[in-house]
Formats: C-alpha cells, structure tokens, sequence
C-alpha cells in the first residue's frame, strides 16, 4: 500500500503518524535490515503520540531487548517532536553516557537526512550539532546525559528515560534505590511546565527495573 503513494502523500504520512515515521527511521538506520512488523510497535507508537499531545502524562514501556522500544522513543520519537515543534526542550536519559550519546547520534543523523528536512521545516543550529547536546535554530533541543549525570538549572518539556539501570544492576536494591532517588530530585529541578507526561522505557527485568526509575518528560500539551 505504501509503495503505492507518491512521494507527497508518503510525507503526509511520515508527519501524521509516529509508526511510519519510526518505520522510516529504521530504514535509514539499519539499511541491511528488514522491517518486521508487528503489534506492539503500533501500540508503543500511539501511546508515544498521545504522551507528545499532552493526553498521557505518565507512560512505562517494558519490553524484552531488540523490540525497537529504543529506535521508537529515544530516537523516533525526539525527531518527530522536533520536527513538529521546533522549540520543544527534550531531556533523554540511559545508564551510561556512551548509550545516551549512541541515540542521540542516531537522531542527529535521522534530522540531517533530505527526507526529514523536506518533511519538517526544523533545522539544527550551525555550529551547535554537538551529540550530547543538539539545538534547533529556535533554541529548542535534545539533550543527552546518563543517570546520575548533573542537570540543575537545565529544564525540559519531556524527560525520557531509556534503560535507566544495566541489567546486572536492576537485581540490586541499592541501585534501585540511587536511581529513584536521582530519578526524584531531577523531575523536581528538570521540568518546564506544572504537569506533563512521564514516560520510561525498560528492557530487563521489568518490574525490578521499573521501580527503579520511573521516566519524567514534561508537555506543553501540543497537539
């Protein structure tokens, strides 16, 4: 059916519908592999939707490793924002500053490709295309950093949490207990706007992981 579109009727789609956007995403991002559909990417890509048009406040993705919940809400879904809001202030999360910094160049290369930039007026900032930290020429932007990493004083319409804990860690309560912590203090200091959404994305070990740190992201309530 999509092969089917002309080029303008397929960028229609690619703004309105997170799915195949992120479906394009991964195109771009694993040439050599194929795209298999399924349910839960169009579940995950819905909620995510809703969360960036202020209707969830709160949402917890738990799902096994290579399920694509990383390309949907840590890459996917930033773009799309942006692409929508280029003002929008995007604050993303993982265990090590090596995984956030991976994502966030994911991302910077899916906004610097023709196909985003002929479907989004959104453009980076020159000169301000650093991975950790990537700025809009309307000062909005997607900032990477890693659990523990300092943010007072930096604020963020979503704060998205992907893998706040490895693996091994989840089992321990310590961990658990640092990162809510953490967790707590930046929801306090990080947040733009009263209210918003709070989303996380864990891999192993749901429920350990989930209790470890729930995700905060903050919306205006775009539509």
């Amino acid at each position: 059916m999509i092969s089917e579109l002309s080029r303008r009727e397929y960028d229609v789609i690619l703004r309105s519908d997170l799915g195949y956007f992120a479906e394009r995403c991964f195109y771009e991002l694993n040439p050599q592999a194929a795209f298999l559909p399924n349910w839960h990417i169009e579940v995950i890509a819905a909620k995510l939707a809703a969360v960036r048009a202020g209707k969830i406040r709160r949402l917890i993705i738990n799902l096994p490793p290579r399920h694509l919940k990383s390309l949907l809400a840590s890459v996917a879904l930033p773009a799309w924002c942006l692409g929508h809001d280029p003002s929008a202030q995007i604050l993303c999360v993982s265990y090590a500053q090596d995984l956030a910094d991976k994502l966030a160049r994911d991302c910077r290369g899916i906004m610097m490709r023709p196909w985003y930039q002929r479907i989004f007026p959104t453009r980076l900032a020159p000169h301000r295309h650093a991975v950790q930290e990537f700025i809009t020429t309307l000062q909005g932007y997607r900032l990477a950093t890693s659990t523990g990493g300092v943010l007072t004083g930096r604020g963020a319409d979503f704060i998205l949490i992907d893998d706040p804990l490895k693996p091994d860690e989840a089992l321990s309560d310590a961990r658990r207990k640092d990162n809510n912590e953490w967790y707590s203090h930046t929801s306090t200091v990080g947040s733009t706007t009263s209210g918003g959404a709070r989303l996380s994305s864990s891999c192993s070990d749901c429920t350990r992981t989930t209790s470890s740190a729930t995700c905060s992201g903050r919306s205006r309530g775009r539509s």
